[in-house]
């Protein structure tokens, strides 16, 4: 049995369920390049609390809710599906959300939402939640006959923790019983003072905003997208499918600096530029321009050179949408709403959830044993001094806020007493629009750590595997088969060790993987 079983049978064996019974999280830091901020000191202490339902009524006859979940983005569709599973939707949960829509698959709106109209565009209620992961779609029908409360267009504005109420723009006085919140992010906004509000000048969060920018490609000439990360990229990938002039410019030397090597990126920028996008990178902005009709015409550099364009699309990330919910506890390192690893913030009854939640990783503790010890000391070291694990993420993608939905309503209707086990993971998939030449599509399980070994020509299949102390740590494959694509986190979780000059030597992507999942099988067995 190798080193990790024993320590998950052991730490089962002390943990289960008596650290989670009082709400303790157990966290772990590690230095890395995926934006990780190690949480200090935190302030924030989990309290072990009773549940205490409101009964409410099967057609919503008083303001009393069992069960209410603000936002109305990927967490919130799944949420309300794993409660249906429970049995425990019917006449006991109400969604309160400022979307227009019923809970849709996000990632959609910068890929298929954004194609022209004879390239086969992604539109409602096509993409509804659960669809993206292969389930049901939840259109809005769906939640009136599962018995679900839905307010739209109607954002909670207050919070009284204390008795229990919150407050909609609308002047609605809703009770809970338990409470979730999956207010997701707002985008990163340039200020009103260069321009950041100009007309021509997008944004992407809500269904709205792609039409809004839809509207404008129908018009466009010169588009210029500011940023070269998953947002950037998706849009100018769609723009191509509108013959438009584009242009990239980001600050950073290449494109997703975050997990691309310079190699890796420059297989994508030449993709790329060979579908007539242009790049300006290391570049800053300092201005927005407008022409004489109010819209924007020119993005004006740090440099003081100009590049004209009549729709600008900003992807410069985005922020956690704490919104009123401030009171709930903060992390103040990684941003949003501080849990443990069932998702429960510091006020009893209360949960957060998807990109708002701040929560321990924990698929970082079995690299925390120390190998030279034995296995129970190094693990009573562990428990016993978790501050100097303290390990805090917050992530913005969708996987991570279908899993976090699930586990936490878990968590809350059940005994399950596990606490999160999320593997990071990072996808995109670009130009596949109808008549283009080639689609795009790669996925990343891991941490891209350690030295980076690349194999593969791009034609179309590429991957990247990175080696930390003789273990494989992180991959990324381009074009990968289904089969591929599943044996990606095994490998990214189990980190098994691998011959590193064997996998140099691979002469394909194909004899590659292979070697990875014979390092794979042998650490199964050690």
């Amino acid at each position: 049995m190798s080193q990790a079983s024993r320590a998950r049978r052991f730490m089962a064996s002390i943990t289960n369920p008596l650290l989670l019974k009082h709400g303790l999280s157990l966290w772990y830091p590690r230095s890395g390049s995926l934006d990780r901020v190690p949480l200090q000191n935190s302030s924030v202490r989990f309290s072990c609390f009773r549940r205490s339902f409101v009964a409410a009524s099967s057609d919503f006859a008083n303001d009393n809710r069992e069960f209410v979940i603000v936002g109305g983005g990927n967490a919130a569709g799944y949420a309300a599906r794993t409660f249906v599973e429970h049995g425990m939707a019917d006449g006991r949960l109400c969604i309160v959300s400022k979307e227009a829509h019923a809970p849709y698959e996000r990632p959609a709106l910068t890929k298929g939402y954004l194609f022209p109209l004879d390239k086969k565009p992604a539109r409602l209620p096509g993409f509804h939640t659960c669809v993206g992961s292969g389930g049901e779609r939840q259109t809005p029908d769906w939640y009136k006959e599962k018995g679900i409360e839905m307010h739209y267009e109607d954002p909670v504005t207050r919070i009284d923790a204390r008795k229990q109420t919150l407050t909609t723009q609308s002047g609605k006085l809703i009770k809970y019983g338990s409470l979730i919140i999956a207010t997701g992010c707002t985008a990163s906004r340039f200020p009103d003072k260069i321009g950041g509000n100009l007309p021509g000048v997008h944004y992407i969060r809500d269904v709205a905003d792609a039409d809004s920018l839809i509207s404008s490609l129908e018009k466009a000439k010169k588009v210029v997208v500011v940023g070269g990360g998953y947002i950037g990229m998706e849009v100018a990938a769609a723009a191509v499918g509108w013959n438009l002039d584009t242009t990239i410019i980001f600050p950073e030397k290449h494109l997703l600096q975050r997990l691309f090597t310079p190699s890796l990126a420059q297989r994508y920028e030449k993709l790329y530029q060979d579908n007539g996008v242009k790049f300006m990178k290391d570049a800053s902005i300092k201005t927005l321009e407008a022409g004489s009709d109010g819209r924007v015409c020119a993005v004006k550099l740090g440099d003081g050179s100009t590049v004209e364009a009549d729709t600008v699309v900003i992807g410069i990330g985005a922020k956690p949408a704490v919104g009123p919910f401030e009171t709930v506890g903060l992390n103040t390192s990684v941003g949003g709403i501080q849990v443990d690893g069932q998702f429960r913030t510091s006020t009893p009854g209360i949960f957060a959830i998807g990109d708002v939640a701040a929560f321990p990783l924990k698929v970082y503790l079995w690299n925390s044993l120390n190998e030279n010890l034995p296995l129970q000391i190094s693990l009573f070291i562990f428990v016993c001094n978790n501050q100097m694990y303290d390990r805090i993420a917050r992530v913005e993608h969708v996987d991570h806020a279908r899993r976090s939905a699930e586990h936490c309503v878990k968590a809350l209707l059940s005994s399950q007493t596990h606490i999160y086990d999320y593997l990071p993971y990072f996808y995109s998939r670009v130009f596949e629009y109808e008549g283009s030449p080639r689609k795009i599509w790669w996925q990343f399980f891991g941490d891209n750590v350690g030295e980076a070994i690349e194999i593969g020509k791009f034609d179309p299949k590429i991957a990247t595997f990175w080696v930390d102390s003789g273990k494989l740590k992180g991959i990324l494959v381009e074009s990968g088969n289904p089969e591929e694509f599943q044996l990606l986190p095994k490998l990214a979780r189990s980190q098994p060790p691998i011959d590193k000059a064997e996998l140099q030597n691979a002469s394909s992507v194909e004899e590659a993987l292979e070697i990875a999942r014979s390092s794979l099988l042998v650490e199964s067995t050690a």
